[in-house]
């Protein structure tokens, strides 16, 4: 966990799961860090195989492709309670995440005119306040995995090679009881 709490690889790993494999040329423009800094980081992130080569895409040999092991990364916290050490490295992880949510968030915000109309209605940001008990919350939690996992096989349906009008879509949902 302290590995991937680390900005930076925090989001190459996000960019190789949103985008496929990707060299550490093709990381480092988007994140703007040279290949070598990109390189060292996506090493630290093959050493807990959170990713592996990827089979070259370029005519260039060369090049060293990388790709995502997985699309997903997911812990329990509750399972942690009683681990000083683990419990301190899923904080660290955790508020890493909530980091780059609200950059991202932030970024959304600050390109919202230049988007098209349609998709800035379609989008949504919201918050409510509820009273429940911890078998309501999680049947609550339940609920919404399924419905997420409905809308990742929609989302899986759509090639990212065709024109079919899907874009990339940030999904972040939260619920947990005030501290």
């Amino acid at each position: 966990m302290r590995v991937l709490a680390h900005p930076t690889r925090l989001r190459l790993l996000g960019l190789l799961r949103e985008r496929g494999p990707q060299t550490a040329t093709q990381l480092g423009d988007v994140v703007d860090e040279a290949p070598g800094t990109i390189s060292y980081h996506l090493g630290k992130l093959a050493s807990f195989a959170l990713i592996e080569p990827a089979a070259v895409q370029s005519a260039d040999q060369r090049e060293r492709w990388w790709k995502a092991t997985t699309l997903l990364t997911s812990w329990e916290p509750a399972d942690l309670l009683e681990d000083p050490d683990k419990l301190a490295a899923s904080s660290t992880l955790q508020k890493s995440i909530a980091q780059a949510y609200a950059t991202r968030f932030t970024d959304y915000i600050d390109a919202a005119p230049t988007l098209p109309r349609e998709w800035v209605a379609a989008g949504a940001s919201s918050d409510r306040s509820l009273r429940l008990t911890v078998d309501e919350l999680t049947a609550m939690r339940a609920e919404l995995e399924i419905l997420v996992d409905r809308w990742l096989d929609t989302s899986a349906a759509h090639d990212t090679a065709t024109a079919d009008g899907a874009e990339p879509v940030v999904l972040v949902y939260q619920a947990y009881r005030r501290p």
